[in-house]
């Protein structure tokens, strides 16, 4: 007979926010949970509050990606505290991030290596799956990615929207001496700009009307900070241009910034009704518009491996931090726009 679940100690309760339909949450006590066979629990250290959360919360999230009542919470980090049967159990103790895409691993786009594509239908860690807004946290665990020992676990909650930057990094093929764009000061444009800069272009400039922003970005390795009216006077100066923002007009305005024959990379989540990008300009420029929604396993290891070796560092971005009680006090503050408000973490 196979063994049972590898542990790290007794059980006991586990607490978790359940938002239950839009706008309406409860902090729960259960027993806790036991990986299965495959399977690894991780104690959750550190959940990072995305605008995805907001939508989830509020009812605006499209139908089809999310499935009530949920657990919310996909940037995340911990250790493992259990695995199941058939899993490693030296993994016990090591911190973690994991994949939010269940892929299947089977279908055509799966074996191709894009995972974020698989056609077995979406499910995702946060959305349709119980998330990290928990105490604990099971997960399959052919989607771990072990870190270092001694790893910080509140600057490694950001590594899913790192993995995103990555995806986007890996569609834009940024090569030294390029002149390169990043629509954003979000969370994705800061880090985007952090990971651009180590490409050594020969300009690297971020675009936001928030001047807060803007000069954080000119910490993370930009050398230009523009707002939106000072961009619209350098049409086709890039080679490449990333767009983080999601904004109603950005995906239009990036494409006008690019070069003829440029890159133009989109990884903003766009509302019903944004404005559409000109075909006439897209055909005639001859531009190479890729687009992103999530990250591949191979976008994940650049990530870790980009965090491990200390090339990329969120924990600037860090701002806030609550814990799981005072989950409704910190997700008013994402979105908010209030200033000085960066990435939003749980502590559970």
């Amino acid at each position: 007979m196979s063994p049972g679940p590898m542990s790290e100690g007794p059980a006991r309760l586990s607490r978790a926010i359940v938002v239950d339909s839009p706008g309406e949450h409860h902090l729960v006590e259960r027993e806790l949970p036991e990986p299965g066979p495959g399977e690894v629990r991780v104690r959750v250290a550190a959940a990072g509050i995305c605008l995805s959360d907001r939508e989830l919360y509020d009812g605006h999230r499209a139908p089809g990606y999310v499935r009530y009542p949920v657990v919310p919470g996909h940037e995340w980090s911990g250790t493992v505290g259990a695995v199941g049967t058939g899993v490693d159990p030296a993994l016990v103790g090591r911190p973690c991030v994991a994949e939010g895409f269940r892929s299947c691993g089977m279908c055509e786009r799966c074996r191709y290596g894009e995972t974020s594509l698989c056609t077995a239908g979406y499910a995702e860690t946060g959305f349709t799956e119980p998330g990290a807004f928990a105490d604990h946290l099971v997960i399959p665990a052919r989607l771990l990615h072990p870190l270092p020992h001694g790893a910080d676990l509140r600057a490694a909650a950001l590594l899913e929207p790192a993995a995103v930057v990555a995806a986007a990094v890996r569609a834009g093929r940024p090569r030294p001496g390029e002149r390169i764009a990043v629509v954003g000061a979000g969370t994705l444009g800061l880090l985007a700009v952090q990971w651009l800069a180590a490409s050594s272009p020969a300009e690297l400039a971020v675009i936001d009307p928030r001047t807060e922003r803007a000069a954080q970005a000119l910490d993370f390795g930009a050398d230009r900070a523009l707002s939106p009216t000072e961009a619209d006077d350098v049409p086709g100066r890039y080679d490449l241009v990333v767009e983080t923002a999601g904004a109603p007009t950005t995906a239009a305005s990036s494409c006008l910034l690019a070069r003829r024959g440029g890159r133009v990379v989109l990884t903003g989540m766009f509302a019903a009704g944004a404005t559409g990008i000109d075909p006439v300009h897209l055909s005639v420029s001859q531009l190479e518009l890729r687009s992103v929604f999530g990250a591949s396993s191979a976008a994940w290891t650049d990530a870790v491996r980009a965090f491990s070796a200390g090339l990329l560092d969120p924990a600037p971005l860090v701002t806030h931090t609550f814990p799981l009680e005072r989950f409704g006090e910190a997700l008013a503050l994402v979105g908010g726009g209030a200033p000085g408000t960066g990435k939003v973490l749980l502590l559970p």
